[in-house]
């Protein structure tokens, strides 16, 4: 009985001090991985879909909350000479390999989409990974409404072959459009008074 409580009390012992190691090099390491995403994975994708600007997204980037659940969604804005002209953030839809994330970037004086680009996805290499070519995702642009594929009324072409993956960007842009119709009363008063 006495050898099986030194088992067990070195065995606790053991986990614990493994927990901790691994809670202090997530704290650690956590804003590193948050940097280098958003240096490689949604900075390229932000290029892609904001133009014209003289400041920097990434590090003027705003959380904002959203209205209808507690979760919040990271807004990166495009400023000229002062003036907010778009926003992009990332949404994502479930594909067939797993979530699609898709950068979506809106125009604010125009009041459509500036552009979308693939951050994430697990598609099938050489189909589904074709919603990320630039024939697709240019379709977006300038959007705002009847964004669907046109299977189902819509204008955007699907990739045949891939209409999972097709389906997942298109949800994904929806989505992103009304979390944008949600938050846009918020977004100019939150750079213009320059916080």
């Amino acid at each position: 009985m006495n050898e099986a409580l030194k088992m067990i009390v070195v065995l606790t012992l053991f986990c614990g001090l493994s927990s901790i190691s691994l809670a202090s090099l997530k704290d650690a390491t956590g804003s590193k991985i948050e940097e280098q995403v958003l240096t490689y994975v949604q900075g390229p994708a932000i290029s892609q879909v904001l133009k014209e600007y003289d400041n920097s997204p990434v590090r003027d980037r705003k959380n904002f909350k959203l209205p209808e659940n507690a979760n919040k969604i990271t807004v990166f804005p495009a400023i000229k000479d002062g003036k907010l002209l778009g926003v992009a953030f990332e949404t994502f839809a479930k594909g067939y390999g797993g979530d699609v994330g898709v950068m979506v970037g809106f125009n604010l004086s125009s009041n459509n989409l500036s552009g979308i680009g693939i951050t994430t996805m697990k598609e099938t290499p050489g189909i589904g990974a074709r919603v990320a070519k630039h024939g697709f995702t240019n379709q977006f642009r300038n959007h705002m409404t009847s964004v669907e594929l046109s299977s189902k009324g819509g204008n955007i072409d699907g990739i045949s072959g891939a209409t999972i993956s097709s389906t997942a960007t298109v949800e994904a842009v929806k989505k992103a459009i009304n979390i944008f119709n949600e938050i846009k009363p918020q977004l100019e008063n939150t750079w213009s008074q320059g916080s």
